[in-house]
């Protein structure tokens, strides 16, 4: 099982009895947490302390499992979809002894004795754990395990070689950066003084942070460059704070949140999956990813993924390595490798891109060429290999309005309100006299209580 079939089958398992779960780490990776409804409970009195604390976090990085560890002083919270509960360090890593100032996690299949090991740091020192058992010979120096970065570290993180230029990991220290190579073991510092320092940093969703207190900046990972609309709170984001959440800010809050939340059962605007196996649900300028359940149970705003873009997406699908992305008459196209990057000249005009004037849901097959665009009761077909392209004669649809659709190696799935209706092909769907049974998308998709 691959792609966007394997990336449904964590959100789509009570619905679509998929084999196994899919966490979309690399193959091997343990699962994405604890399961469903066994977290351990979160410590109310615990989390608004940490809510209120304006000195922020030591350190951050991801466990095993793929959850958010987050450390600041003798304690290490966890975050999971139940929330976020805390322990002492000591009932994890006794040989400490005292506050961790930087935590980095390696993954590295090709060299088993580093992979998935947990590194924590303390001034001169660090301590280097595989399996939540202290490794053969740490604690030891920074240096010696890695040579060329001085100790003292505020923060470090693994830099991926999809998203880096090669497989490394950039250490802070004040304001300088250490980029040190895995594989040659060597060291150059680098001078990125639009980043300011880092007391923690973090790799979340190919994406890299730096937190500094209470406020976090996103960057690049080559050029130290941080996008518009940075700093932001943490405990807007990465803190499960009571009240608080990008939802919760400024006019229109309510309704912000009521997207932001998967268990609302507002209707989704959108659907789709990209080449990479990547899958997302739209609502209110707010995205989902789906492939990973790190991600699911949590809302972003649409320009953390896509640069530029505003507003609400109305329609999505993916052909040829590239996203596309629909808004009124209006079509943006952004490239899918190694991140978003919008291509130049868009957005254009939907019917001089696609051949359409209107469009309430859109999407493409696994491996085709060939683009059915939903409008009112009736669907099209567009291929988009002809130039320029244009609409086949419009079929009618077993149903009256339809929000949003998808598919993948599973099926052809169409969203309608808080329901969802399956298909097991295309001709099924078109052939249809009846609509599919109705099944609900928060239960299914994101395992929300009925």
């Amino acid at each position: 099982m691959h792609g966007p079939t394997a990336a449904l089958c964590l959100a789509w398992a009570l619905a679509l009895g998929c084999a196994h779960p899919l966490t979309h780490e690399k193959p091997g990776a343990v699962g994405v947490g604890p399961p469903h409804g066994a977290e351990p409970p979160s410590n109310d009195t615990e989390l608004l302390e940490l809510c209120g604390d304006e000195s922020g976090l030591d350190a951050a990085t991801l466990s095993a499992n793929g959850t958010m560890l987050l450390f600041r002083g003798e304690r290490v919270w966890e975050r999971s979809r139940g929330g976020a509960h805390s322990r002492p360090l000591a009932a994890s890593w006794p040989e400490l002894g005292g506050p961790v100032e930087a935590a980095l996690r390696l993954h590295r299949r090709q060299h088993p004795q580093e992979h998935d090991s947990l590194y924590l740091f303390q001034g001169e020192q660090v301590w280097a754990y595989a399996g939540g058992q202290l490794r053969d010979g740490f604690p030891r120096r920074v240096g010696d395990e890695f040579p060329g970065v001085p100790g003292g570290v505020d923060a470090a993180v693994e830099c991926h070689p999809e998203e880096c230029r090669g497989e490394s990991v950039l250490f802070f220290k004040g304001d300088t950066v250490y980029s040190f190579d895995l594989e040659l073991r060597v060291t150059k510092q680098r001078s990125w003084p639009g980043l300011g320092p880092c007391t923690a940093a973090l790799r979340w969703l190919e994406r890299y942070y730096c937190l500094q207190g209470t406020s976090f900046q996103r960057f690049d990972p080559v050029t130290g460059e941080v996008p518009p609309g940075y700093p932001r709170d943490i405990r807007d984001y990465f803190i499960p704070c009571p009240g608080r959440g990008h939802g919760h800010r400024g006019p229109g809050n309510e309704s912000r949140a009521a997207a932001g939340n998967r268990c609302s059962g507002l209707p989704f605007d959108a659907f789709s999956s990209d080449d990479t196996g990547r899958v997302y649900a739209f609502r209110g300028g707010q995205y989902f990813r789906l492939d990973s359940g790190r991600d699911g149970w949590h809302a972003w705003p649409l320009g953390h993924a896509w640069p530029e873009l505003q507003g609400e997406v109305d329609a999505a699908f993916a052909w040829d390595k590239k996203m596309y992305l629909i808004q009124g008459s209006q079509v943006s196209i952004y490239l899918s490798d190694q991140g978003y990057k919008r291509v130049e000249g868009y957005p254009r005009a939907l019917h001089d891109e696609l051949g359409v004037t209107s469009v309430d849901a859109a999407f493409t097959c696994p491996h085709s060429e060939k683009l059915y665009v939903i409008s009112g009761n009736s669907i099209q077909l567009v291929d988009l290999m002809q130039t320029p392209r244009r609409a086949e004669v419009a079929v009618p649809l077993p149903h009256a309005q339809v929000d949003s659709a998808l598919c993948t190696n599973d099926g052809v799935f169409l969203f309608h309100g808080p329901n969802y209706h399956k298909y097991e092909s295309v001709a099924e769907l078109t052939g249809a006299s009846q609509p599919a049974p109705p099944r609900n998308i928060s239960t299914d998709f994101f395992q929300c209580p009925q």
